[in-house]
C-alpha cells in the first residue's frame, strides 16, 4: 500500500519576502506553502493554474459530464423564451 506524505509548510508574510526564491522552488517541487498573514488570513500558493474554484469541483464536474452525455443522446428539452426568461430570473 502506497501512501502519499504531505508536507505542509507555515510561514509568515516576512519569511516569505525575505526567502521567496527559496519557497518558489519548494511551490515548483510541488510542496505546499501557507502563507499567514496576521490574524485569520491564510493563503497557500501553487504551481497549479486553476480556472475556478467552482468548475474545479467534482461534484459541479460530474454534473456537467452528465449533462454533455445527455446533450450527446439527444435527451434535451427545447424551451420558450418565456420559459428560458422564467428560469433565469429575467
Amino acid at each position: 500500500m502506497y501512501t502519499k506524505s504531505i508536507i505542509m509548510i507555515v510561514i509568515s508574510t516576512r519569511e516569505f519576502r525575505q526567502n521567496l526564491k527559496k519557497y518558489l522552488d519548494l511551490i515548483d517541487q510541488n510542496e505546499r506553502v501557507i502563507i499567514k498573514r496576521g490574524k485569520g488570513k491564510v493563503y497557500e500558493i501553487s504551481n497549479e493554474v486553476k480556472n475556478d474554484r467552482f468548475f474545479d469541483d467534482p461534484i459541479v464536474q460530474e454534473r456537467l459530464a452528465k449533462s454533455i452525455r445527455s446533450y450527446s443522446e439527444g435527451k434535451t428539452v427545447k424551451l420558450s423564451d418565456d420559459q428560458l426568461k422564467d428560469l433565469l430570473g429575467i
